[in-house]
C-alpha cells in the first residue's frame, strides 16, 4: 500500500498542547507519529477556539450504546446476525434536511427488512451518517482552467465551490459538523424510536418512491409481512419489539483533530470512547501500522473497522489484529474488504485463511463500491452496478468455500432518485448523469439499486 500525502499539516491538534476533554495514558501518542490526509488549517486562533469548544460539548453518542453495538457485532462475526452499513459517500451540511435524512433511513430500513425476512436473521442497522464529513484525497490540490486551489476534503474542512474563499481549510467547520451531526442523530433517533420504524409500517416506507421492479418486489414482501403480523396479532403476540429499532452511526475517523476533541472518559469504566460515532473505521489510505490513525483508534473502546484493499496480505491483517484487537475481544474489529470485482475471488481467500488459522474472530464485511470505480465516457466518476453485484457474489463465494462467515455489507447509497451508478433493473445510463448526478465525491446507489442489492444479499445469505 502506498501512503499519499504523508507530510504533516502546517499545524493541527498533534502539534498543540491541548489534549481535549479526555486525559488517558497513551491517548496522545499519535501526535508524534506520521500522519496523512490532514488539513492545513488557515487560522491558528480559530483552530484553538474550535478544538476548545469541541472538547467540552456533550457527546454525540454514549458509551453504553457503543457497548451494545460491540455485542451485536460479535454476534454477526459468529453468523448469528448481519451488519447493514449504508449512507452517503460524503455528507454535506446543506443535505442534512429532514426529507433527505428520512429517505436515507427509510431505504436502510427497507433493505434491513428484505434481509431479515429473506434470511431469517437479525440485521444490525448502521448509517454512514451523522459524521461522514471528511474525505481522503489523492492530491492536495485541484486545477481547473489553469487555476489551482486546495482539493475539496469534505464539508468539515472546506467547501465544494471552486473559489479561494471556499477551498480554504477552516477549522470552525468542525463545530458546524458537530452540530449538524447532532441534528441528524436527533432525527434518526426520532424516526427509529418514535413509531416511524414500526414493522407494521413496511408499506409506508415505500411511499414517495417511483414505481419500478425493486419496489414491486418489495411490496410483495411487505404483504407477506402484513399477513404474518396479522396472524401473530390474532394469537395475542406482544408487538413491542416491532415498534422501534436500534440504529447506529458510523464514519471514517479521518480527521484526528475532530476525533480527539470528541473523545471522553466513560464514568462507568474509566476507559476512553470516541463519542463522535458508535463505530469508526480506518481507510485504505491511512491504515499504516506505525502511523497516527491506527495508533489513535487502538486506544479507544469503540468497535473499529479497517478497509482492506487488494494489496492486503494475510500478514498485514494479522499485524492489524495485534495492534487494534490485542485481547481478541468479540465485536471489537471488523475487516471491510474492498478488493474489486476482478480481484475478490483471487485476493480475499489467502487473507481470510490466514486470519482464521490464527484463531482471531473478526467480522468480515464487503464494501463492493470502492474497488469498482471507473470514469464514464462522458467524464463522470461512476460504478457499474453489475461490477458491484459481482463483488458481493464473490465475497459470499469465498466465505462459502472456506466455511467462514460473510458478516456484513457496506455500501454508499442514498434514498434519493439519483443517477450515479450505471445499470440496475431499471437501467441508469450515462446520459442520466447530466440531470441527476448529485454526489460531491463518489457515486452512490440510488434507492432502487439499494433495494436490488438487498434482495441479492438476502438470497446469498439464505444459500449460505
Amino acid at each position: 500500500m502506498v501512503t499519499e500525502l504523508s507530510a504533516k499539516p502546517a499545524f493541527s491538534l498533534s502539534s498543540t498542547a491541548q489534549s481535549g476533554a479526555a486525559n488517558y495514558p497513551g491517548l496522545d501518542d499519535w501526535r508524534d507519529l506520521p500522519i496523512s490526509q490532514q488539513p492545513s488549517w488557515q487560522d491558528r486562533d480559530v483552530f484553538d477556539a474550535s478544538v476548545k469548544e469541541l472538547s467540552v460539548l456533550p457527546p454525540l453518542v454514549f458509551a453504553g450504546e457503543v457497548d451494545v453495538l460491540r455485542e451485536r457485532l460479535a454476534a454477526a462475526a459468529q453468523g448469528k446476525a448481519f451488519l447493514l452499513q449504508g449512507g452517503d459517500c460524503a455528507e454535506t451540511f446543506e443535505a442534512a434536511t429532514a426529507d433527505k435524512i428520512s429517505a436515507r433511513v427509510k431505504t436502510i430500513l427497507q433493505m434491513a427488512v428484505v434481509l431479515t425476512y429473506g434470511a431469517a436473521m437479525p440485521v444490525i442497522k448502521m448509517g454512514r451518517m451523522a459524521g461522514q464529513f471528511a474525505k481522503p484525497r489523492s492530491s492536495n490540490e485541484e486545477t481547473r482552467d489553469g487555476v489551482t486551489l486546495p482539493a475539496y476534503r469534505g464539508d468539515i474542512v472546506n467547501g465544494y465551490e471552486f473559489t479561494p474563499e471556499s477551498r480554504g481549510h477552516d477549522a470552525s467547520r468542525m463545530l458546524r459538523a458537530y452540530h449538524t451531526s447532532a441534528s441528524t442523530l436527533n432525527l434518526i433517533r426520532a424516526f427509529t424510536q418514535g413509531g416511524f420504524a414500526d414493522l407494521r409500517s413496511v408499506h409506508q416506507w415505500n411511499k414517495g418512491f417511483t414505481e419500478n421492479p425493486a419496489h414491486a418486489r418489495y411490496e410483495s414482501l411487505a404483504r407477506d409481512i402484513d399477513r404474518a403480523i396479522k396472524f401473530m396479532d390474532s394469537c395475542g403476540a406482544d408487538f413491542e419489539a416491532l415498534k422501534r429499532v436500534e440504529f447506529f452511526a458510523s464514519h471514517e475517523a479521518l480527521l484526528l483533530d475532530y476525533e480527539r476533541a470528541l473523545t471522553r472518559i466513560d464514568s462507568r469504566t474509566g476507559f476512553p470512547y470516541d463519542t463522535s460515532a458508535h463505530f469508526l473505521w480506518i481507510g485504505e489510505r491511512t491504515r499504516e501500522l506505525d502511523h497516527a490513525h491506527v495508533d489513535f483508534l487502538s486506544r479507544v473502546r469503540n468497535p473499529i473497522g479497517v478497509k482492506l484493499g487488494p494489496s492486503t496480505t494475510g500478514d498485514d491483517a494479522l499485524r492489524l489484529i495485534d495492534k487494534l484487537d490485542p485481547e481478541r475481544e468479540p465485536g471489537r474489529l471488523t475487516f471491510i474488504t474492498r478488493m474489486g470485482a476482478g480481484n475478490i475471488r483471487e485476493k480475499l481467500p489467502a487473507v481470510v485463511e490466514k486470519v482464521t488459522a490464527s484463531g482471531a474472530q473478526v467480522l468480515w464485511v464487503t464494501d463492493p463500491m470502492h474497488g469498482n470505480t471507473v470514469t464514464s465516457p462522458n467524464g463522470y466518476k461512476t460504478r457499474n452496478f453489475d461490477d458491484v453485484i459481482d463483488e458481493v457474489r464473490g465475497f459470499f463465494e469465498v466465505h462459502h468455500s472456506l466455511g467462514t462467515v460473510p458478516g456484513g455489507l457496506h455500501v454508499e447509497m442514498t434514498g434519493d432518485d439519483v443517477a450515479e451508478c450505471l445499470g440496475g433493473a431499471d437501467p441508469i445510463d450515462q446520459d442520466a448523469f447530466l440531470d441527476r448526478y448529485e454526489s460531491v465525491c463518489d457515486p452512490r446507489l440510488n434507492h432502487m439499486q439499494s433495494l436490488e442489492m438487498a434482495f441479492l444479499v438476502a438470497g446469498a445469505l439464505t444459500r449460505h
